[in-house]
């Protein structure tokens, strides 16, 4: 409805192409975030939606340098760009790199119960086992009603190994 009193709002593209990722409906949520990104070149948060698409669409090392875009034109920016640019690592393997991302999101918001997600999944992957429990517990201080299989159904990856990949992580650290 918004697009169709302004079809030039880069943020309404963006969120419109995030809400198609959410639904899994990756193409097309990767072509708002390019029209979002090509109404505003210059916009941060256009950038990190287009991102956070392609990341839930496989594509994360097309995600990655906009990303790092999204933080250059913003370098204070929410909790989220930095948490879904990590999980841009954790697809890739890079753990190392996304424990850094996911520890950046929480400096900016230390409750951020996906970041310790996060961070106890790339843990968990990386074999860094015992910093993984000491994440699974901070989740469950945050929520003690934590289950697995209510946050599995809320992941919205394109394959489901993907998810059964970071459930299993988070299994092995504890979580139920």
């Amino acid at each position: 409805k918004a697009l169709a009193l302004d079809d030039t709002s880069a943020q309404n593209h963006a969120l419109l192409g995030y809400i198609y990722s959410t639904r899994r409906e990756y193409d097309k949520a990767i072509v708002e975030g390019e029209r979002a990104v090509a109404l505003d070149p210059g916009g941060a948060d256009v950038h990190a939606w287009l991102a956070q698409s392609l990341m839930l669409a496989e594509r994360p090392a097309e995600a990655i340098p906009l990303f790092e875009k999204a933080i250059r034109l913003n370098p204070f920016g929410p909790s989220w760009y930095f948490l879904t640019f990590a999980n841009c690592y954790v697809d890739m393997r890079h753990y190392e790199e996304a424990v850094t991302q996911y520890k950046k999101a929480l400096r900016i918001a230390p409750d951020n119960i996906l970041a310790h997600l996060g961070l106890t999944s790339a843990y968990s992957l990386w074999g860094r086992d015992e910093e993984a429990r000491a994440e699974a517990q901070e989740v469950l201080r945050l929520d003690p009603q934590f289950s697995l299989e209510s946050h599995a159904k809320l992941l919205p990856f394109k394959d489901q190994a993907r998810t059964d990949r970071i459930i299993d992580a988070l299994h092995k650290a504890g979580l139920k």
